[in-house]
């Protein structure tokens, strides 16, 4: 294969991917047929098993491509800059909540979406699930400890700790704005994340 090939089926196979993201965000992965997501990507029928072994495959590369844009965003909201990293982790929440709310953005959580319905489906889309969110995690938990370090939050917490409990709060209050097609929810994950990092006085 040339050169120019390998990038025309690269690309081609990214088109697939990103075409097929919003699609199954709102759809969901076992809902949506193989042809609708060609048809969107303006992909001939028939030529899926050229980019992708399975559809099971093809979950996976959708989740991996997913984390990969994920992953170079957080890294971008949580980089060290001027800012107070306490100031940095409720800024990165706070755009959560916001793209959770919108329905039209390609940063609403495939997390969310996606792992009640394919963990058990296939122990590879799980892993990559698990694997993806520990990235997410490990990332936030960095940030958490930075602000512990220079006594923005309390310096007795247990960085690792805290984030998984926020990050866990924020995924189920995803789940229930779905459910009742409000940001209350989240509303409600912000002042606990507040609350847990220390920044509100409970006696007022």
């Amino acid at each position: 294969m040339t050169q120019t090939n390998k990038t025309r089926t690269t690309d081609t196979r990214q088109q697939i991917l990103t075409t097929a993201q919003q699609i199954i965000l709102g759809k969901g992965f076992s809902a949506v047929g193989l042809n609708e997501i060609l048809k969107a990507a303006n992909v001939p029928k028939g030529s899926f098993y050229h980019y992708f072994e399975s559809k099971e495959q093809f979950g996976n590369a959708l989740l991996e491509h997913y984390f990969a844009q994920y992953i170079t965003t957080v890294d971008k909201q949580l980089k060290t800059d001027k800012r107070p990293a306490v100031e940095r982790l409720l800024a990165y929440f706070e755009q959560w909540k916001a793209n959770q709310c919108d329905d039209t953005s390609m940063d609403r959580c495939l997390v969310v979406k996606l792992s009640g319905e394919v963990t058990d489906l296939s122990e590879a889309m799980r892993l990559t699930l698990k694997q993806g969110t520990q990235q997410v995690i490990e990332r936030l938990s960095v940030c958490v400890q930075e602000a512990i370090d220079k006594r923005e939050i309390n310096a007795n917490y247990d960085a690792k700790t805290v984030t998984e409990e926020i990050y866990y709060l924020w995924v189920g209050a995803t789940l229930m704005t779905k459910v009742n097609h409000t940001p209350v929810a989240l509303e409600i994950a912000m002042k606990a994340t507040q609350n847990r990092l220390g920044l509100i006085d409970n006696n007022e």
